[in-house]
């Protein structure tokens, strides 16, 4: 069965450089291995890689053995649904794009705080530095 998007569309992918996913196919697909549920597609930023930082989950730093190439502002990434929404409550939510978040996303997070935060991701990311 195809997955589907927050918005009740199929999950476009979230994106290829780096190659995100659970599955590194670069979407934001949640199947039965997945119990993190990596399903928000998020746009980095410097305040959020921060905050994720200092909450334990280092996304700026290469893990080669786990096919993690460490993250930049800009980059397009699917980040666990509860880590989002923690950054979310510290005031620091990654920007989010809709239709490559997964719909399991609203086990935990209110589709309205998506919608909030949601972003057509510009031509030029250096800018959400």
């Amino acid at each position: 069965m195809t997955e589907r998007n927050v918005l009740g569309g199929p999950l476009e992918p979230c994106g290829t450089d780096p190659v995100t996913g659970f599955y590194r196919d670069g979407s934001c697909s949640c199947g039965p291995d997945d119990r993190g549920l990596h399903a928000v597609c998020a746009v980095m930023t410097s305040e959020f890689l921060a905050q994720q930082q200092r909450t334990g989950n280092d996304l700026v730093t290469p893990r080669p053995e786990w096919s993690f190439p460490g993250l930049a502002p800009g980059d397009r990434w699917c980040v666990v649904a509860a880590r989002w929404l923690q950054a979310q409550q510290d005031g620091v939510a990654a920007p989010v794009v809709l239709a490559s978040t997964n719909a399991r996303a609203l086990e935990i997070v209110p589709i309205e705080l998506l919608r909030d935060h949601s972003v057509d991701v510009p031509a030029d990311p250096s800018a959400l530095e």
